[in-house]
């Protein structure tokens, strides 16, 4: 006799979640929020030369793919329903850049990851022409001229990659960040994909106009990309297709955030002021600005928070975003070998609770928010015969904190009201000793959920609140509450006042330490020495013309 369905409560709501280290798929209960079911796929990332991040966009699709058929078997476990999952709402890591062929559905080049630095001489060269008086780069889009975002990594694909380039001349090319590369795919791919993106994805290219909410002709034609190869802009709740394979063939595509979006409305971060910060690859602190575009003079983002509707209004965040978090955990994993697993790291630091004066500036990518130093490198000082690999897990993990805590500075002088806790989220909320540090480095208590999946839950809520979707109502009296942790500060400020004093020390020896040059810079200090070389060459000559000469040996 076959074993009884589980009875669910409410219909059911699937969320992907495409991160830069692995993807996931998790079902959750619309009408609770409880999460039944998920499943992770690991990715590899490449690194071709010093700087450069990639991924291969193929496997991306794959472990999506993967993830949701394994979810489906471990419901079908539980006798729960997969026909119960009403519809699917995407997250995925921001600013990561892919160029497919539409004709075959190929990846033309690999997927720049939004870690990537090789476009420095890039950002150099098209800083020079926009004009001093005016930044209409920063207006229109609230960001920075970086490495960071997807326009200048679309712009080195389009100088250096043939196949691309005679792609884009042949109109097969299409451009997405990682939400369009896989709702193309998911809703039918060659055979009448959608191709699209929302706006908070849309808002982390650089080309778009996060006051009109479009394609920006005159950002496009600075970057010199052209407007045919971009993705429609949909709001972050609506259905953008449905499911044309798999287990879920048939269920619409309703919901799309980048990440850091998708986490703030997972904490339900719908009021002005209201602020999370999420521990993943990367550490994000985002608050609520409401309908209104805040720009920050200490070097915070200005960013589209969510549009939670194609008739809803849109809401706004101020972002400080921080580069390497949960990846210098991999990095002690994967390239010094200090531990085998990552949750090995809390283990390590437990044991001298301390780093001994060791200080960590994990600037692998440079420095992101609030400096913006593309020219920073990653420092390990303070080290002593006494230091030892548990020391530098504890300083890795000091290093996470203490960079929230400088956007989190920033963020109070921008906003003018200092935050009193901090809502946190992610994979690395697990790591108790890390929330410890965390409040005593900021003195203020730190407020975790009991579910960290709020990235998922954020998609989630999307797509089931979609119109014609209607599963999950968004009213702040209909939301669930949510069980929360909460970590109180267990040192002096003074004493954490002292620590992050030489921390900032040790930051400002991180800065400047590698230099670019353009072509026709070095090939201006080459002429520039000639006359010197010359001179000397000249000299030789003569000196050795004398001494053969008088017969001097």
């Amino acid at each position: 006799m076959a074993a009884p369905k589980k009875s669910v409560v409410g219909p059911l709501v699937g969320a992907v979640v495409q991160g830069t280290n692995s993807s996931q798929f998790l079902v959750f209960d619309s009408k609770t929020a409880e999460l039944l079911s998920h499943h992770q796929v690991e990715l590899t990332q490449e690194f071709p030369r010093e700087g450069w991040v990639e991924q291969n966009p193929k496997e991306i699709l794959r472990s999506v793919y993967e993830c949701i058929e394994k979810t489906c078997e471990k419901l079908n476990e539980l006798n729960i329903e997969i026909s119960h999952i009403k519809a699917i709402g995407v997250s995925n890591q921001r600013e990561t850049t892919v160029i497919w062929d539409k004709l075959t559905g190929e990846p033309l080049y690999n997927a720049v990851v939004w870690l990537d630095v090789r476009t420095q001489a890039t950002v150099e060269n098209l800083s020079r022409k926009i004009p001093g008086n005016n930044n209409f780069v920063k207006s229109k889009t609230g960001l920075p001229l970086s490495t960071y975002f997807s326009a200048v990594k679309l712009r080195w694909i389009l100088d250096n990659v043939k196949t691309v380039q005679k792609a884009v001349e042949e109109g097969r090319a299409l451009f997405g960040t990682i939400d369009s590369w896989l709702i193309w795919n998911l809703t039918g791919g060659v055979n009448e994909g959608v191709h699209c993106t929302d706006v908070t994805n849309a808002s982390r290219t650089m080309l778009f106009n996060i006051h009109s909410l479009e394609w920006d002709k005159e950002l496009c034609d600075f970057f010199e990309i052209p407007m045919n190869i971009l993705p429609n802009i949909w709001s972050s709740s609506e259905i953008y297709g449905l499911m044309k394979d798999g287990a879920l063939e048939g269920v619409p595509i309703s919901g799309c955030l980048g990440d850091q979006s998708a986490a703030l409305v997972g904490q339900m971060c719908f009021q002005e002021g209201q602020a999370k910060n999420t521990y993943g690859t990367g550490c994000f602190l985002l608050c609520n600005t409401g309908r209104k575009c805040v720009f920050s003079e200490r070097g915070l983002l200005t960013t589209v928070a969510y549009k939670l509707g194609r008739d809803k209004p849109v809401f706004y965040a101020l972002e400080g975003s921080v580069a390497i978090a949960g990846a210098v955990i991999r990095w002690l994993r994967d390239n010094l070998g200090i531990i085998n697993t990552s949750e090995e790291i809390e283990k390590l630091a437990k044991e001298v609770g301390t780093s001994y004066g060791c200080y960590f500036i994990p600037a692998f990518s440079g420095l992101y928010a609030p400096h913006w130093d593309p020219s920073a490198r990653g420092i390990i000082c303070g080290l002593t015969q006494f230091t030892n690999k548990c020391h530098i897990a504890f300083a890795a993990l000091e290093a996470v904190c203490f960079q929230t805590r400088e956007i989190l500075d920033a963020m109070n002088r921008d906003c003018g009201i200092p935050l009193s806790h901090l809502q946190v989220d992610g994979k690395m909320t697990d790591n108790k000793i890390l929330m410890q540090l965390q409040a005593d480095i900021l003195h203020i208590p730190v407020v975790k959920p009991c579910m960290p999946e709020t990235t998922a839950l954020g998609a989630a809520m999307a797509a089931g609140a979609a119109e014609g979707v209607g599963i999950w109502s968004l009213n702040p009296e209909d939301l669930s509450s949510v069980l929360m942790e909460r970590i109180e500060p267990q040192i002096k400020a003074t004493e954490s006042d002292i620590r992050y004093s030489t921390w900032k020390k040790a930051v400002m020896k991180s800065m400047g330490w590698v230099t670019t040059q353009s072509p026709q810079s070095i090939d201006s200090a080459i002429f520039s020495s000639l006359p010197l070389g010359f001179y000397i060459v000249s000299s030789m000559i003569i000196l050795i013309g004398a001494r053969y000469i008088s017969g001097i040996p």
